[in-house]
This record gives C-alpha cells, structure tokens and sequence, in this order.
C-alpha cells in the first residue's frame, strides 16, 4: 500500500504556498478526476490525496492551480504566464522535484 502527497512551495516569497488548489487526475485509459484538495499553511496537504486501496498502479497527474493562487496574492501578471503547473512556482517559473 502506498500514498500520493505533495509538497508546494512559493519560491517567489521563499515560504509554503498555503491554500492552493490541486485536483488529481487518472490519465490511463482516459482521463478521471478522482480528487481535489487544498494546501495547509505549511504547502502541505493534511491527508494524502491518495492512498489505500485506491493507490494502485496508473498513469496519474496532479494539477496545481498556480494561477488561481497567484491572482488571490494579486501577483499574476496581465496576461498569465502560468495556469495550471506542477509543484514549485513563482509568478514566472516551476520547478518539479522527487521528495524523500
């Protein structure tokens, strides 16, 4: 048995980027939303978003709402340059890392 978490970090302000929104997908076979969830004050999720029965072998992807969380901090510029990332992000770049 496994378990999917995240860890997001605001590389811009230099501290955990709290209250960003993150959906999980299942990509084989299709695409499925199997969950959608929000990071504590510490970037962190406070359960895994996956986890038991349901963390079985598949093609899966974490959508990270960076531009939602950006424009609430009233730090995205006008256009977007980033929507939808991965993990580590500033109002101009990412960066996707394998945690311990």
């Amino acid at each position: 048995m496994g378990r999917l978490t995240t860890h997001v970090l605001d590389t811009a302000l230099g501290r955990p980027a709290a209250g960003l929104t993150i959906d999980l997908y299942r990509v084989s076979g299709g695409e499925e939303h199997l969950a959608s969830a929000k990071t504590n004050g510490d970037g962190r999720l406070d359960r895994p978003i996956l986890e038991g029965d349901a963390f079985r072998a598949g093609v899966y992807e974490l959508r990270f709402h960076a531009g939602a969380y950006l424009k609430a901090a009233n730090r995205l510029p006008d256009p977007p340059f980033l929507d939808l990332v991965p993990l580590l992000l500033s109002p101009y770049g990412y960066s996707t890392y394998r945690g311990s």
